[in-house]
């Protein structure tokens, strides 16, 4: 639900006066870069912003419009020289427009369908039913006619295109609880299962658990986890984001494992910012100071430690696609570039543009289709030119983005997770003569 009469706090408003309008984060705005408007820039949002905090302005449509088309990637935060929070900025903004602003009938109903749906798994499960039903009897093909689509709202006849190959019905449910280290145990780690990852990527958590315990971590499935609440609070529906926070607060413990880590960068950045999003609550403030302080991304964990590096050979030549909430809102970079770089057969070979959105961004490609897939050509066109077998990235919501680039294209590519690589490599190291 959002807030009624949300507004702009000095806090905010301090905020805004931190930008000094320099425009060196141009550049780097995705948005800005495709259509050239000032208004669709770090600044120009920054602008709004406090010209609605003035009074100046209302929430109308054309504010509303410049402040959703934002992705929310962070490139404007690595880019900025005054140290500009403009991640909480545009977060905060989001609440606003909710509680000042109604939406038209069909984006306020697509909008809460997906709230209500995405970050829960058994919901998201039975909302896939009819896919995976239709693909059993052979009749996939039907989720792309165009007939089809013709009885779709416009803005959601791109999303059959993302639903990529299902992993068994109830796989999410898998590592299940407890994965014990192999050989001596050196850490114990808690991982989050999360929500769409879960179910499109149950697999990549498996994959996940056999590459921890192959480095000698306990790993610990907390029951009681659900979503990050990144997705109500990118969407600002603040209160439901927080109440899921707070879930996980009460669902993991810090102080009895040595990391809480996290495979989706959506997922990790957000989690990194409960210190910040419970800063004024006395009740769970504490704890998520320390939760914080526990919550590594996978790539981020296994470079830090000494890893096992008995690989097998994993013939391929790849590309790094940085996914924004890893690189920009985390500045992780070079780890997960570090942990590919070890496997043997594994040719590396840079991507132009490596941390320009590929038009993901949570919910983005799912509210914002027409710019998402501006975004995405960009993205293909420079990785066609890379001649690459294997894109590799930290986040799911790349993956299935990339993935139907790489299908509209008929490229010859294959597009996974950093972690599903490692296990390949491990379990090529098993099969070996």
């Amino acid at each position: 639900m959002s807030t009624p009469g949300l507004k702009f706090t000095s806090e905010d408003y301090r905020g805004f006066l931190e930008c000094v309008h320099c425009g060196l984060c141009l550049p780097s705005c995705p948005t800005y870069a495709e259509n050239g408007n000032e208004a669709d820039s770090p600044r120009g949002r920054i602008y709004l912003m406090k010209n609605v905090a003035d009074g100046r302005l209302g929430i109308s449509p054309t504010v509303a419009r410049h402040l959703d088309l934002c992705l929310g990637c962070m490139a404007c935060q690595t880019a900025c020289p005054s140290g500009v929070h403009y991640g909480q900025l545009i977060e905060k903004a989001r609440s606003v427009v909710e509680a000042q602003y109604s939406r038209p009938a069909v984006d306020r109903l697509l909008r809460r369908a997906m709230a209500a749906v995405l970050p829960y798994p058994t919901r998201l499960e039975l909302a896939l039913l009819p896919v995976r039903m239709l693909r059993a009897v052979g009749l996939g093909q039907v989720l792309e006619s165009a007939w089809l689509r013709r009885l779709m709202p416009r803005k959601l006849q791109p999303t059959l295109s993302l639903v990529p190959v299902l992993p068994p019905l109830g796989s999410r449910h898998a590592p299940g609880e407890f994965v014990p280290a192999e050989g001596k145990r050196r850490y114990r780690v808690a991982l989050l299962t999360g929500c769409v990852m879960s179910v499109l990527f149950s697999r990549t958590n498996q994959a996940t658990a056999r590459v921890l315990a192959r480095n000698g971590c306990d790993v610990l499935v907390p029951r009681g986890q659900v979503c990050c609440g990144s997705l109500h609070l990118h969407m600002g529906f603040r209160e439901e984001g927080l109440a899921l926070a707070r879930a996980n607060l009460d669902a993991f413990s810090p102080d009895d494992v040595d990391a809480i880590l996290i495979n989706a960068a959506g997922c990790g950045a957000m989690m990194k910012e409960y210190d910040k999003l419970f800063a004024g609550d006395a009740s769970c403030a504490a704890r998520a100071e320390s939760f914080t302080r526990k919550t590594k991304d996978m790539s981020e964990f296994l470079a830090s430690i000494d890893l096992n590096t008995q690989f097998g050979e994993v013939k391929a030549r790849a590309v790094y696609h940085d996914a924004c909430h890893l690189a920009h809102a985390q500045k992780v970079r070079t780890q997960p570039r570090q942990l590919l770089q070890k496997i043997p057969g594994l040719e590396l070979v840079p991507l132009a543009e490596s941390d320009m959105c590929c038009g993901s961004a949570g919910p983005y490609n799912l509210v914002e289709p027409e710019m998402a897939q501006q975004l995405l050509q960009r993205k293909m066109d420079n990785l066609a030119k890379t001649g690459a077998q294997l894109v590799v990235t930290g986040n799911p919501g790349c993956i299935l983005q990339i993935a139907q680039g790489v299908r509209e294209r008929g490229l010859p590519m294959e597009v996974c997770h950093t972690v599903d690589v490692l296990d390949r490599a491990y379990q090529a190291a098993r099969v070996s003569p």
